[in-house]
């Protein structure tokens, strides 16, 4: 498994034209390879209407130039909220971020499962386990993988305690009832717990790799501070049993990335080596 990091880490959030080849040196000074993209890194909303060509030319080039590789690209907006022209809005923005992924370098494309929260798609609601809000985020899911079909692309999903796929039996239902092999997992080991089971982390963690270890197209690398949310923290500061997670993935077979990220730029080169602590490169 190899070691990689959101690009994001890099940027500053006071910078409205950020140094795309500053960023990637950043990353190459720790010796990772694996980037996990977003536009936001092109100065561009993070779902852009349109990203220029020299843009992705000069991001490829300078990708290439470090000996590195786009592991993701992230695509992610909320697939089951209320407003259908706010759905719609994010699959407009989808399928110009897919048509982008193959000239980037890149075939997976990474996804928000959504909420019903229309304050943002990472914050629980309660009415995320209703069945209009599971209709609603599966038609959404279909009209991407349609996408992905066209484009060739991947479609990675993540269990998340605060979104319709709250955990990993959901998205082994939305694996089944879908049936696609657009449709990937991205394997975070600090997302699924819900209230209550985190002494029971390595039954939680069980069966999520029982459930969906043959399906991983990513992983990634944070960590939680308390059950029933997900983790925001950097790798190896917080509770989960990372020992047995790194364990899982390989027991899985998965060779891809392993993704940091809810880590500062400061944190980066403690994280990467807490992972290569693990045997990870």
């Amino acid at each position: 498994m190899q070691i990689g990091i959101f690009a994001t880490t890099f940027l500053n959030p006071n910078d409205p034209a950020p140094d795309v080849e500053g960023v990637l040196d950043q990353i190459a000074s720790l010796s990772v390879a694996a980037v996990s993209y977003d536009a936001l890194c092109l100065g561009l909303p993070s779902m852009p209407d349109a990203i220029p060509a020299e843009q992705i030319i000069q991001t490829r080039e300078a990708l290439l130039a470090r000996g590195q590789w786009m592991a993701s690209l992230s695509a992610t907006f909320n697939m089951a909220h209320p407003d259908p022209a706010e759905r719609a809005a994010g699959l407009h923005q989808l399928q110009v971020l897919a048509a982008s992924a193959h000239p980037f370098g890149t075939d997976l494309l990474t996804l928000c499962t959504g909420t019903r929260s229309t304050e943002s798609m990472w914050r629980y609601h309660p009415d995320n386990a209703s069945d209009e809000a599971w209709a609603d985020m599966r038609a959404t899911m279909e009209q991407a993988i349609a996408i992905a079909e066209t484009y060739d692309t991947r479609l990675g999903i993540e269990p998340e305690v605060a979104n319709v796929v709250a955990s990993p039996r959901a998205a082994r239902r939305l694996l089944d009832e879908l049936r696609s092999d657009r449709l990937t997992i991205v394997m975070d080991g600090a997302n699924v717990f819900p209230a209550g089971t985190l002494p029971r982390q390595r039954e939680i963690l069980d069966e999520a790799f029982d459930l969906l270890g043959d399906d991983i197209g990513m992983a990634h690398a944070k960590d939680l501070t308390q059950d029933g949310a997900a983790g925001n923290v950097a790798a190896g500061t917080g509770l989960l049993d990372y020992g047995y997670y790194i364990h899982l993935l390989k027991q899985s077979g998965f060779e891809g990335a392993v993704v940091l990220h809810g880590l500062s730029a400061a944190q980066a080169p403690g994280c990467v080596d807490f992972l290569k602590s693990f045997g990870l490169s």
